[in-house]
C-alpha cells in the first residue's frame, strides 16, 4: 500500500476525511478572557459568544451582564446595540442596571415590604421608600461565579449565585445560574433557574438597554417602532407602583398592538400616566400569560438600520423603560454621554409589586418548587 507523508495509507486518509464531512462544523463560539478585578481582589471575566450570522455577545461574570450585543445592520454592518460601559470600575462605580441580571426581585416592590405565611418581610429600600431590582446590593452589583464555557452549534456560559437566607431581607438561601445561549441564527436565549430552601419570592429578568441604531448614535432610540402583544397595561401612581387595575391599552399612547413609533407617545404631557414614568416605565400585561414556551413579548424595529429585536419570554409582563433618567451625567461605551431616549429597555417579568397584589399571581418560590424563566433576544433585519 501507498503511505503518504504521515504515515497514513490512501484508504484511512479517505476514511478520515468521510469522517469530517459527516461532523457538523461548530460555528458558534465561546471565549473567555479577564475584564478586571474587584478591590476585595475578585477577577471578573468576560466571555463572548459569536454566531455564524455575525450576531455577538459579551457577558461579564460581575451582575452575569450582558456588556455587549453585535448585529449586523441590513447591508451587514456591525454595531454594538447595547448601552454599557467599556471597563469594570465603571460598572461598580457608576451602577445604572445595563444588561444585567437583576434580582432577587426585579422592579419595585412597594415600601420594600410584603407578606409571606402571615410574617411581614422587610426589604431594602433604595428607590425612595421602594425596594427596586432586589435592594442596595441585588444580584447586578454582585460577582458571579463562571460554571461553564462550551462552543458548539450553540455557544454558552453558565454563571450561579448563591444569595444568603437574609440577603437585602429576603428570606431562604437562594441558588441562582444564569445561562446564556447563542445560536447561528441570531437567537440569544437566556434562562435563570432558582431554588430555595425555604419559601422566597423571585422575579429574574435582564436589563439589557437597546439601541438598535447603535450605541452612541445621535438620534437615539425614540424613532424605533415597537409592537407589543398587549392589549392591557398596570397604571402606576406618582411612585411608580402599579395601581391594581388592568387598564386596556385601546384608544391611548399605550397601544403598541398593532406597532408605533415611540417618539409619537414619549412627550404626552396630556397623559399622567406619562408624566408619573417622564416617558414609558410600564409594566404591559401579554395577551398569552405566563406560558411554558417562550412566546413574543415585543417586536423592536429600527427603520433606518433595518435591525429587529424580538424579545419572548416565558413570564406574563414586560416592562417597556425609555431611559427616562438618563440625563447626560453618565459616560458609556466608547466615551458616549447618555440621554433620555438613548435605549430601550424591554424586560420580561412578573408584574411589578406582585407580593401584595394578589390578582397579579404569584412570586412564591418552596423548596419542591422551583423558579425557571426563559427570555429570547432575536435578532434580525428587514429590508
Amino acid at each position: 500500500m501507498r503511505h503518504n507523508g504521515l504515515g497514513w495509507t490512501k484508504t484511512t486518509l479517505l476514511a478520515a476525511l468521510a469522517t469530517c464531512a459527516a461532523t457538523p462544523a461548530f460555528a458558534a463560539s465561546a471565549e473567555r478572557r479577564p475584564f478586571g478585578t474587584l478591590a476585595d481582589g475578585t477577577a471578573v471575566e468576560a466571555v463572548t459568544l459569536k454566531g455564524a450570522n455575525g450576531v455577538s455577545a459579551t457577558i461579564i461574570s460581575f451582575g452575569a451582564t450582558l456588556q455587549a450585543l453585535k448585529a449586523p445592520d441590513r447591508d451587514g454592518k456591525l454595531a454594538d446595540v447595547e448601552l454599557g460601559y467599556d471597563d469594570l470600575q465603571s460598572y461598580v462605580d457608576h451602577p445604572n442596571f445595563w444588561g444585567a441580571s437583576v434580582g432577587r426581585y426585579a422592579n419595585r416592590i412597594a415600601d420594600g415590604r410584603f407578606t409571606l405565611d402571615g410574617k411581614s418581610i422587610q426589604l431594602a429600600q433604595n428607590d425612595k421608600s421602594n425596594s427596586l431590582h432586589g435592594g442596595t446590593k441585588g444580584f447586578d452589583k454582585l460577582p458571579w461565579r463562571v460554571v461553564s464555557v462550551t462552543s458548539g452549534p450553540t455557544a454558552r456560559v453558565t454563571f450561579a449565585l448563591t444569595s444568603a437566607a437574609g440577603d437585602q431581607g429576603y428570606p431562604g438561601t437562594l441558588a441562582v445560574t444564569a445561562t446564556y445561549a447563542l445560536d447561528d441564527t441570531g437567537n440569544l436565549t437566556i434562562d435563570y433557574d432558582a431554588t430555595s430552601d425555604a419559601p422566597t419570592i423571585v422575579n429574574l429578568t435582564n436589563h439589557a438597554i437597546f439601541n438598535l441604531a447603535g450605541d452612541g448614535a445621535p438620534q437615539g432610540a425614540l424613532q424605533h417602532r415597537l409592537t407589543i402583544p398587549a392589549a392591557r397595561y398596570t397604571p402606576v401612581n406618582a411612585q411608580l407602583i402599579p395601581t391594581g387595575v388592568l387598564k386596556p391599552v385601546a384608544g391611548s399612547v399605550f397601544d403598541f398592538t398593532h406597532g408605533r413609533v415611540l417618539q409619537d407617545g414619549i412627550r404626552d404631557g396630556t397623559d399622567p400616566q406619562i408624566v408619573f414614568g417622564r416617558g414609558y416605565d410600564h409594566n404591559f400585561v401579554l395577551d398569552a400569560g405566563r406560558t411554558k414556551e417562550p412566546k413574543l413579548a415585543a417586536r423592536l424595529e429600527d427603520p433606518a438600520s433595518g435591525r429587529v429585536l424580538e424579545v419572548l419570554t416565558t413570564e406574563p409582563g414586560v416592562q417597556l423603560y425609555t431611559g427616562n433618567f438618563l440625563d447626560g451625567t453618565l459616560i458609556g461605551k466608547s466615551g458616549h454621554l447618555y440621554r433620555m431616549g438613548d435605549g430601550i429597555a424591554l424586560e420580561p417579568q412578573l408584574f411589578p409589586d406582585t407580593p401584595n397584589q394578589p390578582a397579579f399571581g404569584s412570586a412564591r418560590v418552596d423548596p419542591a418548587h422551583p423558579y425557571h424563566h426563559r427570555m429570547i433576544f432575536r435578532l434580525s433585519t428587514t429590508h
